[in-house]
């Protein structure tokens, strides 16, 4: 036995398992919007289904709805009454069939607003359940507290002359005033506006008494996150190593390191990495990233997939529930317009359609945020939770935003879409989605 293949064979069981668990949440918490505002408008559900294929598990509620688990666990359904598939197609033969009180409880008979509500209700949960990720996220960690005091140091390597002490209030540094944290644009200027020198002055509140202070600069070339699929990712880089040397030459801050990258254009970089005392070396090329810009619009750059951070942890003082909850609805709200934006500009081809990645890219990211720990696949789930809900608000047809289309129509109309215009229309949708799905997968196969 080749017992090289073990760690290889390992993290593709984690991949795997990583993916199955973050899509099941994800469709569990859709399809239970779609269940139970249905029920709440007096549709009856008859099967709540986690995954397709043959039964493995199955029990019936006092309501009459049979909750099952399937054998394969990429996606899930809610089947209302009346409906002939998971796209909740009509079938005929039970919708005709049934009296005008049961056609009531079914997802064809029931008023246009319970329709409404019980399809919307699907991508409505899948946000709910970003925001709330993102507040309990805030919630545990708390908000770096005003003004910026130091929390405790990162390891690093060698000596570096350092005044600085937990608990002072970071006042400036290198004569630039720090403004608010949670003003991000001001404190990136400000990261933008320290000189780029290895000792800085800091001026500081220590104790109630302001005084000036040594200490290094800010922000040190360390991996404070990674970036699945990058090529930092790729040849095991892990979060808290330090880059002491670019192609042998030394530096100490981040930006050098972003220089080096962006001005090498792609060429080959070799690394000295310090790691927990020793010191490594990684050989890596950098890669074309199209990144979205404050201003609107993507900036194709060099980058290699790490993002670095103060050289302290900020103190944090803790987060009201409303703050939290704002903080969620900031970070979904960010996440769908970054999507919109980015589909956006793939099509007009503003930048590269690779950027769209397929069920064997979402597998690997998946796989990859766990390796990184709980905290960061919670995150990633409720990310992926925010795309598939703005994913099914598209107007296509067998999507939930094509069920809204129809019955903005039958709103408009006084009357629904015929039978045979549905039936065409969902084929279009079919096909529509099958071929997407062949385009991402291709993507994930063939693009660098």
């Amino acid at each position: 036995m080749d017992i090289s293949l073990i760690p290889q064979f390992g993290g593709l069981l984690m991949t795997v398992i990583a993916f199955v668990v973050a899509l099941s949440v994800i469709v569990a918490v859709h399809e239970y919007g779609h269940y139970i505002v249905g029920r709440w408008s007096g549709i009856k559900a008859e099967v709540f289904s986690l995954g397709f294929g043959p039964v493995l598990w199955s029990r019936h509620d006092q309501h009459g709805t049979k909750w099952q688990i399937a054998a394969l666990p990429f996606g899930g359904y809610v089947k209302f009454l009346g409906d002939s598939n998971a796209a909740s197609a009509k079938d005929e033969d039970v919708v005709y069939g049934l009296s005008d009180e049961e056609a009531r409880h079914s997802m064809h008979g029931a008023p246009l607003w319970a329709r409404s509500a019980t399809v919307a209700a699907g991508p409505i949960f899948n946000f709910i359940l970003s925001i709330l990720v993102f507040a309990g996220v805030v919630l545990w960690q708390g908000q770096v507290a005003e003004p910026l005091t130091v929390g405790s140091f990162h390891d690093m390597p060698g000596e570096m002359q350092q005044e600085l002490r937990e608990g002072d209030e970071v006042i400036a540094i290198g004569g630039v005033q720090v403004p608010a944290f949670e003003d991000r644009a001001a404190f990136r200027d400000f990261g933008d506006a320290v000189p780029v020198e290895p000792v800085l002055d800091y001026d500081i509140r220590r104790e109630a008494r302001e005084m000036r202070v040594r200490g290094p600069y800010p922000y040190p070339p360390m991996v404070r996150q990674l970036s699945p699929q990058s090529s930092a990712y790729d040849i095991g880089m892990k979060v808290g190593d330090v880059i002491t040397e670019v192609d042998g030459e030394p530096i100490f801050a981040f930006e050098q390191l972003r220089e080096r990258v962006e001005s090498g254009e792609g060429k080959p970089l070799l690394l000295s990495v310090w790691r927990d005392g020793e010191m490594l070396e990684f050989s890596l090329v950098p890669r074309r990233v199209d990144e979205p810009q404050e201003e609107g619009g993507y900036k194709t750059s060099w980058r290699i997939g790490i993002a670095g951070g103060l050289m302290f942890e900020p103190a944090t003082e803790t987060a009201g529930v409303g703050t939290a909850l704002w903080e969620g609805v900031i970070q979904t709200e960010r996440i769908i317009e970054g999507s919109i934006s980015g589909l956006w500009h793939m099509v007009t081809g503003a930048i590269s359609s690779c950027n769209m990645s397929g069920p064997i890219g979402i597998a690997q990211v998946s796989g990859a945020m766990a390796s990184q720990g709980a905290a960061s696949f919670i995150w990633f789930i409720a990310v992926l939770s925010t795309a598939v809900g703005l994913l099914n608000l598209f107007p296509v047809p067998v999507l939930d935003g094509g069920h809204l289309v129809f019955y903005a129509y039958e709103a408009v109309a006084g009357r629904p879409p015929s039978d045979r215009a549905l039936r065409a229309l969902m084929t279009i949708g079919l096909t529509l989605i099958l071929s997407l799905m062949v385009f991402a997968l291709s993507n994930d196969l063939f693009c660098p």
